[in-house]
């Protein structure tokens, strides 16, 4: 199994922001114009911000560490103009390098959300896949009555789960790395995706 998606340094990535093993996501389900989400780790402290333009015909998400945006940490950008199928690069704002990508199985999404995770040379490593086809059609029908669930995997190993809370007013979800125990996803990785899911998902409701 490729380890590209593993940190390249990652005494520094496990410290701080980068190194939880649990995030708790939130957003607000009624904001007119765009999107915002914060990240909090196992503490409740704040550990990351972002916040998504509204109108944008080519998604361009910013990850910071915290609401004053003077500090940015990831930069998700889509290839394309917005598609069923876009490929979005995972890259670190601070060092300029490219973690890998993510791409949405535009097809088969129609009926269950499923993600293909890149690494640097664009060959699948992974994959982020909603938990059932039957609860993923129940929930086209429902839309936000049935919380979604995620699981991510690395070759054969699960190594996130990403589940999302009901609350008709914020959109509450728990990110778990806590499975990936020899630590195989890239935890800036992880975080991208999960920002990445609530931003479309958010787009659909």
């Amino acid at each position: 199994m490729s380890t590209a998606l593993a940190p390249r340094s990652p005494s520094d990535l496990a410290a701080g922001r980068f190194g939880q093993k649990r995030y708790v996501i939130r957003r607000k389900f009624f904001k007119l114009f765009g999107g915002a989400f914060h990240i909090y780790d196992e503490a409740g402290g704040l550990a990351f911000y972002s916040k998504m333009k509204a109108f944008k015909l080519k998604e361009d998400l910013r990850i910071f560490t915290d609401e004053d945006l003077r500090e940015e940490v990831l930069n998700i950008k889509a290839r394309s103009i917005i598609d069923f199928g876009a490929t979005y690069d995972i890259t670190d704002s601070k060092t300029g390098e490219r973690l890998g990508a993510l791409r949405r199985k535009g097809l088969k999404s129609m009926l269950r959300d499923e993600w293909l995770v890149l690494d640097t040379r664009d060959q699948e490593v992974g994959l982020i896949q909603e938990d059932s086809l039957m609860l993923a059609m129940v929930r086209r029908l429902l839309t936000n009555l049935v919380p979604q669930t995620f699981s991510g995997t690395l070759g054969t190993t699960q190594v996130l789960s990403f589940r999302q809370h009901f609350n008709p007013f914020i959109q509450r979800i728990s990110l778990d790395f806590s499975m990936d125990r020899l630590n195989q996803l890239d935890r800036r990785m992880g975080i991208a995706a999960a920002v990445l899911l609530c931003a479309i998902e958010g787009r659909q409701q």
